[in-house]
């Protein structure tokens, strides 16, 4: 996995933890499932970029 795979993977997990953080605070569901978005991409980005390191292998 490269550092910049890593680096946008984790930078959307800390966004969506953000935008979550912030829809809890002030009651906005719609800000909530955009965070949890967010950080379901970032999860996903992390996951491929394994998936492709294991057949470079």
């Amino acid at each position: 996995m490269g550092t910049d795979d890593k680096f946008d993977a984790k930078a959307d997990q800390l966004k969506g933890k953000v935008k979550e953080g912030v829809g809890n605070a002030t009651d906005d569901p719609g800000l909530q499932a955009e965070g949890q978005t967010d950080q379901s991409k970032g999860h996903l980005k992390e996951a491929a970029e394994k998936v492709k390191d294991v057949f470079k292998s």
